[in-house]
């Protein structure tokens, strides 16, 4: 039974670390990728992106008519149909004298920095020149940065006009928040997942949202046209029949910074304050689940975030390389990884049995710390690698007394060795404590990782080497016990 109870001990300890330092590895289209999450490492570690945003000076130029309103679709127009319809041409600057204040340069930062939290960025550094009205970020490179810096960059001017006249029903006043919803696909119960922009309302945008609905519907007139036209193949009943069609079917287009995202109209009036609309198609491949859901992700933080007062432009957008280069890091790896192998050789051959023991134990919680800074998202900086070299100390400290406990004639209990350790590291667990509570990444780095290591310590040496220690205990009796009957 003990010989059960230490190989399954083993077994998982084994299987840990294999898991921690070498990966689980499927085969995706042509490669072999590796399952286990990737390390979030922070920007002096990994490198990051610095943009900067400058005010743009650039004029746009409108199309007016006789009446003064601006004429949509203007792009169309050539020299000669604008004179003879007396549409006039005008420029406009994108930001006006008015807009370029310090005011509004500040609200334009500060709802910047809401949506780099919306999209989880969780170390970046932003700086505002008042002055100019310039803005310099800072973001951790990674396979999401682009992305981020598109979403940086929008104005985040969402419309839903008349695709006629282009008359504004609903815009950045009327929405509460927006989100991202997950749904089995209506048409077949195997065609996969949809991805849903969801965009809720204020009040009174729910009941502009429930008018215009009921203004915009599908009608059985359209449809029926619709089908006639397939039907008919005489060319002049077609023309008359997407006429009428065109003339009774109203639609809205729904715009964020004047790009159109979709034209449409209803089915039935909604009434629930809520507008779901589809992103991409439904689909069971998780690469492209994961697409969409990026690109409806961002759309919902624009939206939510609301409109930035003043239009920006993407002056600048390069690379930092990080200070520390990655050849010293893994020398500095493999330094650490042979400290600790000479340490668990000393305490194999220094206490045999239990010292062996003691030793696949500390290798067990190395790997799977490495497992839970992974899978807790901590964000590992200069100072979260000195965390992880801490609590590797500590855990060998703890390890080491269990191990002389179990050696030794004179034992104490689990009790007493485990309250002795905890009472001597009160200081730094009032320091992992508050560490880990700052904003500042390289302290609140430290602080985590300390956090998740001290956990671990007392958490699976409870529960693993206390098991381990106690079948050394047992043979040691046993051993005991047998010279002293041999001795009689």
């Amino acid at each position: 039974m003990k010989k059960v109870k230490i190989l399954t001990i083993l077994s998982a300890i084994i299987l840990i670390t294999m898991v921690a330092f070498c990966g689980v590895y499927t085969q995706y289209q042509n490669r072999m990728e590796n399952k286990v999450k990737e390390y979030s490492y922070a920007m002096d570690l990994k490198g990051a992106r610095e943009i900067r945003l400058k005010v743009d000076e650039s004029t746009e130029t409108i199309i007016k008519d006789s009446e003064g309103k601006i004429v949509e679709n203007e792009e169309d127009l050539t020299d000669e149909q604008i004179a003879e319809k007396g549409y006039v041409k005008e420029e406009k600057a994108k930001n006006s004298e008015e807009i370029k204040n310090a005011e509004n340069y500040n609200i334009s930062k500060e709802i910047i920095e809401k949506r780099l939290k919306e999209l989880k960025v969780q170390n970046y550094i932003i700086k505002l020149d008042e002055q100019t009205g310039d803005i310099l970020i800072e973001i951790p490179e990674n396979d999401s940065t682009d992305s981020i810096i598109s979403s940086l960059t929008s104005t985040g001017k969402f419309e839903i006009v008349d695709s006629q006249t282009g008359e504004v029903l609903i815009d950045n006043k009327d929405i509460k928040t927006s989100n991202v919803l997950y749904g089995a696909s209506s048409e077949s119960s195997n065609s996969g997942t949809n991805i849903y922009l969801n965009i809720e309302f204020t009040k009174e945008g729910a009941k502009k949202l429930e008018e215009v609905s009921n203004q915009y519907l599908k009608t059985e007139d359209t449809t029926k046209s619709d089908n006639e036209e397939q039907e008919d193949n005489n060319s002049e009943n077609e023309e008359v029949q997407a006429e009428t069609s065109d003339a009774k079917e109203k639609k809205i287009t729904m715009k964020i910074d004047g790009q159109e995202i979709m034209s449409t109209n209803f089915d039935e009036p909604i009434k629930t304050g809520k507008l779901q609309l589809s992103v991409g198609k439904a689909s069971k491949e998780e690469e492209t689940l994961k697409k969409y859901a990026e690109q409806a992700n961002n759309m919902a933080v624009i939206i939510k975030t609301g409109n930035i007062p003043v239009v920006y432009e993407l002056e600048e957008n390069k690379y930092i390389l990080s200070d520390i280069l990655k050849d010293e890091l893994i020398i500095a790896e493999y330094i650490l990884a042979a400290i600790i192998v000479i340490a668990l050789i000393i305490l194999s051959i220094k206490y045999k049995f239990s010292g062996v023991l003691g030793a696949f134990s500390y290798i067990g919680f190395a790997g799977l710390l490495l497992l839970t800074i992974r899978y807790t998202n901590v964000v590992i900086s200069i100072e979260g690698l000195f965390g992880i070299v801490l609590s590797l100390i500590l855990n060998y400290v703890l390890v080491r007394k269990l191990v002389i406990n179990a050696k030794n004639e004179n034992n104490k209990t689990y009790k007493q060795i485990y309250k002795d350790f905890f009472i001597k590291i009160i200081p730094i667990i009032i320091m992992i404590i508050t560490f880990s509570l700052t904003e500042w990444i390289p302290i609140s780095s430290l602080g985590m990782v300390m956090f998740w290591g001290i956990m671990l310590i007392a958490i699976y040496n409870s529960i693993v080497t206390r098991s381990l220690m106690q079948v050394a205990l047992d043979k040691r009796i046993g051993g005991n016990d047998n010279n002293e009957k041999n001795r009689s």
